[in-house]
């Protein structure tokens, strides 16, 4: 079942007679092999004080650090200088979806391409050092990220598979199949996956599972040894009837009872010894969606719309923080749980920060999963009043789901905000978030509409105050817990945000266009038309003094390469205005100064 292929390169690097007689082919290639040979054997063993603190060189996981900022000290490409930022190399990648995160150590990249496939790439150049081709038809590989430790590379797989390689050859060290008895199911099998990545915490690897439709049992959590591939621990995001929180489903038995998916890796707090993630809600809403009228049965669905705080060793739950109890919505609280400390009336506290697809961050003792605050970005609409003391949010009126009204709601089922993660440059306190402005016209439930069970018809629309403009990069200042800077675009962005400490922040949008930001102003510096979406999360590294800037093109998810995409070609036709349509394939985008 499983296999892979090392294939040595000649390097593109040639500038001795010595290479270009090799080039011309009166020596033999000796040199080539042993520059692919000494790149990969002179990789240093990824150490869990370099996760703690990673040189600033490299990018070693999905958000660069444990706290999932995405953001880099690397300031070589600055706000004076990026309008010379230039592609430096490409590398065709392969045809599918894709939200995959490039690695990057000691000058070798690392990329989870589609079809399952494993490519180590010469960083400085784009030449293959080796290849693992994991044996799964499927090009659907919508993985966010791997995870380094050591010389091991972990890797996620759509057949529920966690991979671990020799990161210098390609080669198999152990194999784990997280699949329950449920998803070995043929008919099942494809609605449950590995769209999150893995996070190596105190010698675990800590993945989140993706239950993607209405499958009995929901979605998980497993702790699997780094060293031997064992599962030791798994915890469920959906209640069992029997357990904590058992009694938050309206007695539906297990069977009855799903969602709670985990696609989106955690973060990791090595002083508390905490690691956190965020679950979605359920998809099958009918049955939740007024109180049957039992003491002590309510239908909040524990732990859907949470943030879960776990020990990595045990998988004992620390603690939990319900954003929004039972989302009839499909308004994901499920993306990165950030780490700072923060000044919170007076006193400094660990805070871990998020949002879900309203864009309104809640804000939470990291210790203890107290609520602190919140910040609403101003997209939604949806919720009226958040209690100061518990967090618990009032829905308004207008998005109670009902058999009679129809109202417009914001944002869009596809969120204000979704898997595009902000950015978090912690020395200023500033957070980057890109923010799709769309709405939908809501209503009534039992009308057959393709949202979730409770049959609520949903279509998008403008917002009441639009400009025409769909797309917004906003900049929030985590130390006033104010609005800063937003820069409005046509389109909405399609990437996570990256910012770095030569005052830029880049991102990509739906227009195909991959763009630098000022980070004081949000001034567009920088613009490079991609040919293809930008799709991928945006990474900065630098080998032997030089910075890189690199982006997957033409691999979106499905949601925002044609839903998305249509929505907002038809609300721009209404305009007379359109955005550009792919002309280029899949690649890798790397940049640099000239």
């Amino acid at each position: 079942m499983l296999g892979f292929l090392s294939r040595p390169y000649l390097t593109s690097r040639c500038t001795t007679l010595a290479c270009s007689l090799i080039v011309l082919g009166f020596i033999p290639p000796v040199s080539a092999q042993s520059d692919a040979d000494s790149l990969l054997s002179d990789m240093s063993p990824v150490t869990d004080s370099m996760l703690m603190s990673p040189p600033a060189e490299d990018w070693l996981m999905w958000r660069r650090t444990y706290d999932l900022s995405g953001h880099s000290p690397l300031s070589q490409i600055n706000r004076d200088n990026v309008a010379d930022l230039n592609v430096a190399w490409s590398v065709e990648l392969g045809i599918g979806t894709s939200m995959t995160t490039t690695l990057i150590h000691d000058g070798v990249m690392f990329i989870a391409d589609t079809e399952n496939r494993l490519l180590a790439l010469d960083a400085t150049s784009g030449e293959e050092l080796w290849r693992y081709q994991h044996d799964l038809d499927n090009t659907d590989a919508r993985r966010v990220s791997m995870a380094l430790h050591g010389d091991t590379l972990v890797v996620p797989h759509n057949d529920l598979d966690l991979v671990a390689l020799n990161a210098r050859t390609g080669e198999v060290r152990w194999q784990h199949s997280v699949a329950t008895p449920v998803a070995q199911d043929a008919i099942l099998r494809g609605y449950y996956s590995l769209r999150s990545g893995p996070l190596v915490a105190n010698g675990m690897v800590v993945q989140g599972v993706a239950a993607t439709s209405i499958v009995p049992e929901g979605g998980f959590i497993v702790g699997i040894d780094l060293n031997s591939g064992d599962e030791m621990w798994r915890f469920h995001t959906v209640a069992r009837p029997d357990g904590p929180g058992g009694n938050t489903w309206n007695n539906l038995p297990l069977e009855g009872r799903s969602g709670g998916s985990v696609w989106i890796p955690g973060s990791y707090d090595p002083e508390l010894d905490l690691v956190y993630f965020g679950t979605a809600p359920t998809y099958d809403t009918e049955p939740l969606r007024l109180q049957i009228g039992v003491d002590g049965v309510n239908n909040d669905a524990l732990y859907t719309n949470s943030t879960l705080a776990l020990r990595p060793r045990t998988g004992e739950l620390a603690w939990h923080f319900q954003h929004m109890a039972n989302d009839q919505w499909d308004l994901d609280w499920a993306y990165e749980r950030q780490l700072s400390e923060l000044e919170i009336d007076g006193q400094t506290r660990k805070a871990v920060f998020t949002a879900g697809k309203m864009a309104l961050y809640d804000v939470l003792d990291a210790a203890t999963g107290e609520y602190l605050t919140s910040l609403d970005t101003g997209i939604q609409n949806m919720i009226a009043a958040i209690d100061p003391e518990s967090g618990d949010k009032t829905l308004a009126s207008i998005a109670i789901p009902n058999a009679e009204d129809t109202n417009l709601l914001c944002p869009y089922m596809l969120g204000g905000r979704n898997w595009q993660s902000g950015a978090f440059d912690d020395k200023n306190k500033m957070l980057f978030l890109p923010l799709s402005e769309l709405c939908m016209m809501a209503g009534a439930v039992g009308s057959g509409g393709a949202l979730l069970t409770s049959g609520v018809a949903t279509s998008v629309r403008a917002r009441p105050d639009t400009d025409g403009n769909f797309g917004r990069v906003q900049a929030m200042n985590l130390e006033t817990m104010e609005l800063a800077w937003q820069h409005r675009a046509k389109a909405p962005a399609t990437i996570a945000t990256l910012s770095t400490d030569g005052g830029l922040v880049f991102t990509g949008f739906l227009d195909l266009t991959f763009k630098a930001l000022d980070a004081e102003t949000g001034e567009q510096l920088w613009a490079e038309d991609l040919g293809a979406i930008p799709s991928s999360f945006p990474v900065t590294y630098a080998v032997d003094g030089k910075q890189y800037i690199a982006v997957i093109r033409g691999q979106p998810s499905p949601f925002f390469g044609s839903l998305l995409g249509s929505n907002i070609r038809s609300l721009l036709a209404d305009r007379n205005d359109s955005i550009p349509r792919p002309s280029e394939g899949p690649a890798m985008m790397v940049f640099a100064l000239d």
